[in-house]
C-alpha cells in the first residue's frame, strides 16, 4: 500500500465542477505536505461499461492503472455531484470495476457532495456510504456539502468561506483518521 491520497472526481461530465472541487482538496494536500493524485473519472474509456468490467477488467491501461491505484491506496476522498437524487452512474460502475474486496476493505474513505440544487448530495453521500461501507470501507462522518456549488466559486476556487472551512476540516479529520 502506499501513503497517496487518492481524490476520486466521480463523474465524467466534460467541464464538470468535480473536477475543480476535486482540484481545490488537491491544493489543500499539497499546502500541507500530503501526497495526493486525483483519479478523473473523465479519463475512463468510452465504452468503459463494455471495455473496462468483467472479463475485459485490466485490459485497458487506463483502467488497470487506476484499479492498482484504488487497490493500492489507504485513503480516498470522493468528490460525488448529485444525478438524479444520487451519484453518477459512473461513479457506480467504476467501483464495479474493481477488485472486491481488496479495494476498499479496512480503508478510508472522505465525501463532498456537490449540487446544483439546495440538497449538497445527500442522499447521493448516503447512497455511496452504503455501498463503501459494504465493500469494507470505513467513512468519515464529516461530510461536506457543497450546495448551490456554482454560485460559491469564482474561476475555480471555492468563493464561500463557510465551504472552505468544512473542507479544511474534513481533510485535516482524514489525515488524523
Amino acid at each position: 500500500m502506499n501513503d497517496t491520497i487518492y481524490i476520486i472526481s466521480g463523474t465524467n461530465r466534460p467541464q464538470a465542477v468535480s473536477l475543480q472541487i476535486a482540484n481545490v482538496y488537491l491544493q489543500e494536500f499539497n499546502a500541507l505536505n500530503v501526497k495526493a493524485e486525483i483519479i478523473d473519472l473523465q479519463e475512463l474509456p468510452a465504452d468503459y461499461l463494455f471495455s473496462g468490467l468483467y472479463e475485459n477488467a485490466g485490459k485497458s491501461e487506463i483502467t488497470m492503472n487506476f484499479r492498482k491505484k484504488m487497490k493500492e491506496g489507504k485513503k480516498f476522498v470522493f468528490v460525488i455531484a448529485e444525478y438524479n437524487g444520487s451519484f453518477p452512474g459512473v461513479l457506480k460502475a467504476f467501483i464495479d470495476g474493481l477488485e472486491f474486496p481488496d479495494s476498499f476493505t479496512n480503508k478510508k474513505c472522505a465525501l463532498v457532495g456537490l449540487s446544483a440544487g439546495e440538497q449538497g448530495a445527500v442522499l447521493a453521500m448516503s447512497h455511496l456510504t452504503d455501498i463503501l461501507n459494504y465493500c469494507g470501507a470505513h467513512v468519515l462522518a464529516q461530510k461536506p456539502k457543497l450546495a448551490m456549488v456554482s454560485q460559491n466559486m469564482e474561476d475555480g476556487k471555492i468563493t464561500n468561506e463557510r465551504y472552505m472551512k468544512h473542507i479544511k476540516l474534513q481533510v485535516q479529520q482524514l489525515l488524523d483518521f
